[in-house]
This record gives C-alpha cells, sequence and structure tokens, in this order.
C-alpha cells in the first residue's frame, strides 16, 4: 500500500514538474518571437518560437494546451509591448504600482488569443494533418485579435519576416500570408524531427518560391517629388501646456521657413501643434505664405466640427485638397470603451478620459502636388487592411505619428517595421514623419532609403516616386490568406470526440 501512495506522489510531482517546464518553455517562446522582430531582427526565431509551442501539443489535456497558450502569449506581449509601462507611468501619470498592474492586466488579457485556439486545436484537431491545422489556428489567432474589442495587431509572426526570404510573399497576401507561412515552417520542421522526411519538399517550397516572384509589382506614375520630414522633438510632457504650444509653434515654423525652395511637400508630424485647427488658423495661414510657390504642407493636427466632436486629423496648406480623420482610435488613448462602465477606473489610476471621434473607413486619399496620397495616421498603420484599402488609389503613402508615448523603449522600431510591411505589401514608397522618431523615408520593397535619428529635432529630405499599379494584396486584402488559414484549420478537424471525452476524464483526474 505504501508503494503504491508513494509511486501516486511521485507521479503527481512529475506532473507539477512537467507543467512548470511546459509554461518556461511557453515563455521562453513568446520572448524569441519578440526577438525575431525590431529592433533585433533575428527573423529565424519565428519558426522556431512556432516549433517550441506545437512541440508534443497533442500529448497535453486541453487545459494544459490552453496553459501553453496563455504562457506563450505572456511571454510574448510581457516582452514585446513592455513599451505600455512606459506610455502609462512616464507620461500618463500613473504610479509605478498602478503602471504595473495595469501592464500585467493588458499582458493578461491580450494572452488570452492565443491561449483559448490552443485549447480549442487540442479538443478537436487530428493528429494526421496536427501541424497544417495548429498553423491555420495559429494565423485565425491573429485574425481575432485584429477586429475584436477594435483590434491590436501588434507583433503579428509575419511583421518580422520583413528581411527574410519569405518576405516576397507580402505583396501576394501581406503579414497574415507571411505569418501562415513562418507558422507552417515551425510546425513541417518538427514533423521533419519526428521522422516524416518528407515535409522538407513543402519547407522547401515555402521559401524558395519566392525567388521566382516578382521583385516589383507596380511601376513609376511620374517624376519624383522632393519631401522635408520634419521631426521637432518637443517634450511630451510640456506639449500640451501654454509653453508647449509655444514652443511647436516656434519649431514648425522655424524649421519650416530653412527649407530649401526646390522642396516640393514639407510633413510635419501627428499634432505638431497641439491646438486644434481653429486656434491656429492664422499661424498656418502665415506659414503657407512663407513657403516657396510650389511648396505644399501637410500637418497633424486636432479638429473639433460644429457639434463639438473632435477628431484627430491631416490637413494641407496650399496646393492641397481634401483631408484625412482618423478612422481606427486608440482604445484607452484616444477612446474609451464602454464608457459607461470604465470611466470610474481610468479616475482611479489618475488617467485622462480621451474623447476623439473616428472618421469614415472610405475616406478618399489627399490630393497634392498633382499626387495622390493615402493616409494611416500613427497607430493605424499596423492595420493592414486599411493602409491596402488607402493604397488602392493613392501613389504615395504617408503616416504621420507622435512615438513620444514609447520614450527610449522598443515600441518605435516595431512600429517602424510595420510601416515597412506597409510599403511592400502595396508597393508604394512610404513617408513617416513622427515627432522624435523614427522618422524615414521607404520604398515599395519596404526598405529604409533615408533615416533620421531619434530624440533629435532635425529634418531629413529626399525623393520619393509616385508609383502606379496594383500588387495582389492590394486588390484583395487579407481576405485569402485568411480563408487559406481557416482551410487549413480543417484539415486538422477529424473531430476526435472520443478523445476528447478521454481528456475531459484525463482532466478530471488530474
Amino acid at each position: 500500500m505504501d508503494s503504491v501512495r508513494q509511486e501516486k506522489k511521485y507521479t503527481l510531482l512529475a506532473g507539477r514538474i512537467s507543467s512548470i517546464v511546459d509554461c518556461l518553455v511557453a515563455l521562453a517562446a513568446g520572448a524569441l518571437t519578440t526577438l525575431s522582430a525590431a529592433p533585433f531582427f533575428l527573423w529565424w526565431l519565428g519558426p522556431v518560437a512556432v516549433a517550441l509551442v506545437y512541440w508534443k501539443i497533442q500529448s497535453l489535456t486541453t487545459t494544459r494546451a490552453t496553459l501553453r497558450g496563455w504562457c506563450y502569449g505572456v511571454g510574448l506581449f510581457g516582452s514585446g509591448t513592455s513599451w505600455v509601462f512606459v506610455a502609462i507611468h512616464d507620461f500618463g501619470g500613473t504610479g509605478a504600482l498602478g503602471a504595473m498592474l495595469l501592464t500585467t492586466l493588458f499582458v493578461s488579457a491580450l494572452a488570452l488569443f492565443f491561449a483559448i485556439p490552443f485549447g480549442l486545436y487540442r479538443r478537436v484537431t487530428g493528429s494526421r494533418f496536427a501541424f497544417l491545422g495548429f498553423a491555420g489556428m495559429w494565423v485565425m489567432s491573429e485574425w481575432l485579435r485584429t477586429w475584436l474589442f477594435t483590434g491590436f495587431p501588434w507583433l503579428l509572426l509575419g511583421t518580422s519576416q520583413i528581411d527574410s526570404p519569405l518576405a516576397p510573399w507580402a505583396p501576394v497576401g501581406g503579414v497574415y500570408l507571411l505569418s501562415l507561412m513562418t507558422a507552417l515552417t515551425g510546425t513541417l520542421g518538427v514533423e521533419v524531427l519526428r521522422g516524416r522526411w518528407g515535409c522538407l519538399v513543402p519547407i522547401a517550397a515555402l521559401w524558395f518560391v519566392p525567388f521566382l516572384l516578382p521583385t516589383q509589382w507596380t511601376t513609376p506614375a511620374g517624376k519624383p517629388i522632393r519631401v522635408a520630414l520634419l521631426q521637432g522633438d518637443l517634450d511630451q510632457r510640456i506639449k500640451w501646456t501654454a509653453k508647449g504650444q509655444r514652443e511647436a509653434v516656434n519649431i514648425y515654423t522655424t524649421m519650416s521657413q530653412e527649407q530649401t525652395r526646390d522642396i516640393d511637400l514639407i510633413i510635419w508630424p501627428e499634432a505638431a501643434l497641439p491646438m486644434f485647427e481653429q486656434e491656429v488658423q492664422r499661424i498656418l495661414e502665415q506659414v503657407a505664405s512663407d513657403l516657396g510657390p510650389g511648396t505644399a504642407l501637410l500637418t497633424g493636427i486636432l479638429q473639433r466640427d460644429r457639434e463639438g466632436r473632435s477628431y484627430n486629423s491631416v490637413i494641407g496648406l496650399n496646393d492641397v485638397q481634401g483631408q484625412y480623420q482618423k478612422a481606427h482610435l486608440v482604445p484607452f488613448g484616444e477612446y474609451l470603451p464602454l464608457e459607461n462602465l470604465l470611466a470610474g477606473t481610468l479616475a482611479f489610476f489618475n488617467l485622462p478620459a480621451p474623447g476623439l471621434t473616428p472618421g469614415a473607413e472610405d475616406q478618399a486619399p489627399l490630393h497634392v502636388a498633382g499626387i495622390t496620397i493615402g493616409n494611416a495616421i500613427c497607430y493605424e498603420i499596423i492595420f493592414a487592411d486599411h493602409v491596402a484599402q488607402q493604397a488602392r488609389n493613392a501613389e504615395l503613402l504617408l503616416t504621420v505619428s507622435n512615438d513620444t508615448w514609447f520614450g527610449r523603449s522598443i515600441g518605435p522600431h516595431q512600429h517602424l517595421q510595420m510601416a515597412r510591411l506597409r510599403a511592400l505589401e502595396n508597393g508604394r514608397y512610404l513617408l513617416r514623419a513622427t515627432s522624435n522618431g523614427v522618422t524615414a523615408m521607404i520604398d515599395p520593397q519596404g526598405q529604409i532609403t533615408a533615416r533620421a535619428p531619434q530624440f533629435e529635432q532635425t529634418s531629413l529630405t529626399g525623393e520619393v516616386t509616385p508609383m502606379q499599379g496594383l500588387t495582389p494584396f492590394s486588390r484583395t486584402g487579407s481576405g485569402p490568406a485568411w480563408i487559406l488559414a481557416a482551410m487549413l484549420t480543417l484539415l486538422g478537424l477529424p473531430l476526435n470526440l472520443s478523445r476528447s471525452k478521454s481528456d475531459a476524464l484525463d482532466e478530471k483526474g488530474t
């Protein structure tokens, strides 16, 4: 009897140790995914991370598969979105303890986007095509994260592949197709280690077919234009004070006057002047009169309509037709979801209640100096389909941003990497004007042609070419990649109900 009890005790202890090790490996896999992206650029770690999460997941109970997914999410977002603490604590005015609590809640909630799908995967997926089902489920979880609760498609697996041999898939199917190819590489690699050598063939296809794809899907639509991106580097802590407003006006008006007369377009970043458009109308008119006769100016600015609604916008001076109002607002930063329920929470943490109104989804591009420009203000650049919609009717892409909230974290580098992928997906030059970096010019291959140093008051000048024609992704958006991911998920669904029942019994037993 004693020996039986002792054996049960050791079995229980071994199970607990195994669970702890499994969680630690999943946490490490999440951190490796962060390392695959900017500013580390170890893109080859992307498939490795997938392989670590996929390894022996079929032998886990549903509960443990769910826990593995949650631990992976905690490792990914705990390391990859650590800038949330910086934004809340350093610039949001919240104490360290409160900021840590909010960041922990944020990370824990986001981790559910891996926990629930992986638990579901384990419960209903058969073994024969498990490697396909897992890769498909991975991308379906990214799809869910893109739109649920207004969406947060940050640190998508495919983003890290902008500099890998897989990158040419981006103009074909966008970031989600890249995620699918990366996830398939990881799961197929595990199958190879299990002795299924035939899986080397699809791996080779995934990585060698891109060499056969076109290197350029679009063509020039006109002559290059000379552009100046102004980076004011105004301290965020004083930006919205009277002193900050005076400094902003002085910085951007002076820097604009210093530009040479051969500049076709000057661009100020998001909310460059921390006031509403109506409050700086005379200043903008003076700036416009000081510009050269052939020079236009675009600036990010706040607007307020007659009904009192406020918008985060881009407007133009001189030879500019149209304006753009930000459609995808930052939850809790620019608008408050479930305002009646959460307003008290913001007050408890001493956070200001945001109150911006989203613009329309289908806004027309701006017409500037004879070319059309599609827009994405700050956070919007992470939404691949929003940018594709803008690119369909535009010859050039622009994103203005205030990444000052990130401080000296990895956030601005991740943000820049996503902007690079939007340029590659749509075959367009992309201009990125920011308050303190990373201000850059990006070509249609997603490569940076010019870049300003961070945390400096400076201007970045260069030439960009308007482009015409559409990539396959610009035409279709992410739909085909999502459908493909769903099909692969279904291939792994010989709904093993009998095994699911046994899982339930096992879980009760443990």
